[in-house]
């Protein structure tokens, strides 16, 4: 390890008299509370074009107790001087003494002191990192630039500190950068001085108190684009400079953010009642960054994919950069004004900003159907929490693979879901009012879940069952299982409801070990007449009275607020299914998850999935129309034969082909985004999830015409519609082979766009080829592929059975190899990436015997090793349930 070879220096200088160290052990988890850091000052010395950096981090230091040394963390840096200064202004030699892999080092003072405040200053040089953490290098156009991401426990790379949420710190920076680049931080900057080498050095203005993962710095030859300044509002009398910043060259595609930000910034403030509190707000677009975004206050950095939008930005992800912007936004109040105190609270930061995009999105651009796309990722969650070996939101966090591993669908998702339900319950403006509340009693201070849950009780009219109820949902794991039987009798209406914990078939779970406290409500349907009926459901089973008349019909999760599956008796269920396409836009989704919950349990057959799918196909919503889609494909590839498989394709044409001839596969001149939206979707399940000749055909047109060219050497990706690009690219390398790899891997030497990298990497891994195949895996961690595109090329690839053989014995070959060109945050995921799709208890043995030996080396390995080995023996246990008896008899219906 890099910090071990820098340590050997300081070993040697400390042989000279320093007193031995103490033996006592690292500590694991969270450092002593004997010493905290009161203020940071970074001086850098960052010239993109090198190797590496130097730098000074002075810390001055509150130490509670008596003692002689000082836990801090530090990782893959080498020490060039460690002093520090007593309360009476005194220097004295220190050393490092002791350090641990993940980062915690041992600071040795040399001699036992009171406790006191002291100033730590520690001369240090290291390497850009090259896995896009800490303070890394990337390049565009073949020029460098250089970024930081700190979260979650990176900051330890780029700077000696106290690498952890709780210790909220003012912090002082400079930067001294060569002729030609730009610099730029969380706050503005303060001044500029020329250096004596024709160097600059640029210091900013003190940072109010944050967290070492939320400091960002970046350097390169930027262009940078002023924006109109956020105007004042009633919450904050001065306005707010606004700029956006692009790789050199890219700065003319900042326009949509520009003028997308200042309405979602005072809306946030509207909401929250509290202005924002960071002087400035600079929006960056990186070359390449292993996340969507990252919400440093003062200077976001977005995978410029994000930012950079022009007229060919496909729909889908101009829609997403809106999104993804309100998302980060929304975390300048959730995580950044007020923050969690220890990775065990990471929902308060990641669940709390999902659900506000949500809102405002809805808000500002209704045509998105946010709330649609949120019941979409919850409905996601529950897949992920039905798994026996999931974990809980408020997950104890013990080692730095937990940390990495907690930013899952469980925080985003299910904690989003969670939040909204209990809005749904409490009223929106109580809710809201338990929101200031909670933000102006911890602003730039840290809170936990108990305060947060404490200020939403004082803010409502309900009892402790609430506070007992909000819990059950973050301090357990898994997704309850309402139960639920209509009861007419005497000419009263009663609904029989139970709940267990969910498992899909084949589960050793205990469905019967847990209770929650879930807001229920279903909603009733007597001829023409609506309603809604809700209850605090937290006993074992209930029999719930109901107003009126017996229902037509019920669906137990009301516009499908609540964060739980639904199994209906099956008469109620055959109910349901014959009204489903009568269902408003929200409940379609509540519906297609209990169809969905109730195949992976066993109690829905195959022939009632596809009859769900042809109810849903018509619907008025994407969301809705394409719900089920995964099922369709998990039944065809392991249920269907041959001949079952092409009744499949043919009844999915049948459905959804005549949409998809009426919008054509051109956009036309003024047609909606959501008919942009809808020829990518029925594009993409035609002709790769089932297979559609006709699909196939057209699209392998705008696909030869790419490769076609512009006469000079690059392809002309105009020729197909930018809202299928992605679609037409696969189709093309399956279709044509060789000479559509060799186009693609020629352009991607020369395209720096990420968008259309992107593109043409994904399109890379759908070959299912043998020798092109091995190919393009070679490739995947080569130099011709980003950091950040290596997982997308490798996860496609694998979504085609006929690559999975040879992708693993590739993978078990060259597994150090992916690791080291994969950012960290996704090393945890590898055992479910190369074993997606997997349905045979051997390949849960080869899978587990192939990643324990890696398990306590790579972070979060372990972790997804689990998930990996149960999510297969499902798998097995659900074909093995279902069988082919159901197709049959749906195929024998169809003749």
């Amino acid at each position: 390890m890099k910090a071990r070879s820098g340590l050997i220096t300081l070993l040697l200088w400390a042989l000279s008299g320093i007193a031995a160290a103490d033996s006592a052990a690292p500590p694991s988890g969270a450092l002593p509370a004997a010493a905290e850091p009161l203020h940071y000052a970074l001086r850098f010395r960052i010239d993109p074009a090198a190797e590496g950096f130097s730098a000074t981090a002075d810390i001055r230091i509150a130490l509670r107790e008596p003692g002689d040394h000082i836990w801090l963390h530090a990782q893959a840096m080498e020490f060039d001087r460690i002093e520090w200064r007593d309360a009476a202004g005194r220097k004295r030699p220190a050393r490092i003494a002791a350090s641990r892999a993940d980062g915690v080092v041992r600071v040795e003072l040399g001699e036992q002191i009171a406790a006191q405040e002291l100033a730590l200053q520690i001369a240090y040089h290291a390497r850009y990192n090259t896995q896009l953490e800490g303070l890394f290098r990337t390049q565009r156009a073949g020029k460098p630039y250089i970024v930081t991401q700190m979260e979650p426990v990176s900051a330890r790379r780029a700077f000696p500190g106290f690498d952890e949420p709780r210790f909220k710190t003012p912090f002082d920076l400079s930067i001294e950068l060569p002729p030609g680049a730009q610099a730029v931080a969380n706050t503005a900057q303060a001044s500029e001085e020329p250096l004596a080498d024709g160097w600059r050095r640029i210091a900013f203005r003190t940072t109010p108190k944050l967290p070492t993962y939320l400091i960002a710095l970046a350097v390169g030859p930027w262009d940078i684009v002023p924006g109109a300044p956020i105007a004042p509002t009633r919450w904050r009398k001065e306005p707010v400079p606004l700029r956006a910043i692009a790789p050199q060259g890219e700065g003319h595609r900042l326009g949509e953010v520009l003028a997308a930000t200042p309405a979602i910034i005072t809306t946030l403030e509207d909401y929250f009642g509290y202005p924002y509190a960071f002087g400035k707000l600079d929006l960056l677009a990186a070359p390449d960054f292993s996340a969507g975004a990252m919400e440093n206050p003062g200077l976001i950095v977005f995978r410029e994919a994000l930012l950079l939008i022009d007229r060919n930005t496909p729909t889908s992800l101009r829609r997403a950069s809106f999104e993804v912007n309100a998302h980060e936004l929304a975390h300048q109040w959730f995580g950044d004004t007020v923050t969690m105190p220890w990775w065990d609270d990471l929902w308060l930061n990641e669940a709390f900003a999902s659900w506000m995009e949500s809102r405002i999105t809805q808000q500002l651009r209704p045509a998105h159907r946010a709330d649609l796309a949120s019941i979409t990722e919850a409905q996601r969650a529950m897949v992920a929490d039905s798994l026996a070996s999931a974990r809980r939101v408020r997950q104890p966090i013990r080692s730095n693979g937990d940390i990495e591993g907690a930013f899952d669908s469980l925080t985003y998702g299910k904690g989003s879901a969670v939040l909204g339900m209990f809005e749904a319950w409490l009223g929106e403006n109580v809710f809201r009012d338990g929101l200031r509340r909670y933000m102006r009693d911890h602003a730039f201070a840290s809170a936990t879940s108990d305060d947060l849950i404490a200020a939403l009780q004082k803010s409502s009219d309900k009892d402790l069952r609430f506070t007992a109820a909000m819990r059950s949902f973050l301090d357990q794991p898994g997704v309850p299982l309402v139960r639920s039987e209509l009861l007419c009798d005497g000419g009263k209406a009663r609904l029989k409801l139970a709940q267990q914990r969910y498992f899909p078939a084949g589960s050793a779970g205990d469905a019967a070990a847990q209770r929650w406290g879930i807001p229920f409500c279903v909603r009733l349907q007597q001829g023409e007449t609506a309603s809604t009926q809700c209850h605090l459901f937290d006993t074992a089973t209930t029999l719930m009275p109901l107003h009126g008349a017996c229902p037509d019909w019920y669906l137990p999760n009301a516009q499908a607020r609540g964060y739980y599956r639904i199994a209906l008796a099956s008469g109620d269920l055959a109910a349901l299914t014959r009204v489903a396409a009568e269902l408003d836009d929200r409940e379609q989704l509540a519906f297609a998850d209990a169809i969905r919950a109730g195949f992976e349990h066993g109690d829905v057959d195959a022939a009632a999935v596809l009859a769900a799918v042809g109810q849903l196909a018509g619907a008025k919503t994407r969301e809705a129309a394409f719900a089920l889609q995964e099922t369709l494909v998990w039944i065809r590839r392991n249920l269907a034969d041959a001949a079952s498989r092409a009744a499949i394709d043919a009844y999915v044409e049948q459905r959804y082909l005549p949409r998809l001839t009426q919008l054509g596969y051109r956009r036309r001149e003024g047609e909606s985004d959501d008919d942009a939206l809808w020829r990518a979707s029925l594009a993409e399940l035609l002709a790769r999830k089932v297979d559609s000749k006709s699909v196939r055909a057209a699209l392998l047109e705008q696909g030869k015409a790419v490769l076609a060219g512009d006469g000079k050497g690059r392809l002309r990706f105009g020729a197909a519609e930018y809202d299928l690009l992605g679609t037409v690219l696969a189709v093309t390398v399956q279709e044509l082979g060789a000479s559509a790899v060799d186009a693609l891997i020629a352009e991607l030497a020369q395209n720096s766009d990420a968008n259309l990298r992107m593109s043409m990497a994904m399109a890379l891994g759908t070959t299912t080829d043998a020798k092109l195949g091995e190919r393009v895996r070679e490739f995947a961690i080569g130099s011709g592929a980003k950091i950040s595109e290596t997982a997308r090329l490798l996860g496609v690839h694998q979504y085609e059975p006929r690559n999975r053989a040879a992708l693993w014995s590739w993978f078990q070959r060259r597994y150090a190899d992916v690791v080291a060109h994969t950012p960290v945050f996704i090393h945890g995921e590898l055992p479910e990436l190369v074993s997606e799709g997997w349905c045979e208890l051997g390949q849960a043995r080869q899978v587990a015997a192939f990643f324990a030996r890696d398990a306590a080396r790579v972070n979060g390995t372990a972790q997804g090793l689990v998930r990996a080995e149960e999510a297969i023996r499902l798998c097995a246990a659900r074909r093995e349930k279902h069988g082919a008896t159901a197709l049959t008899r749906w195929m024998a219906g169809r003749q």
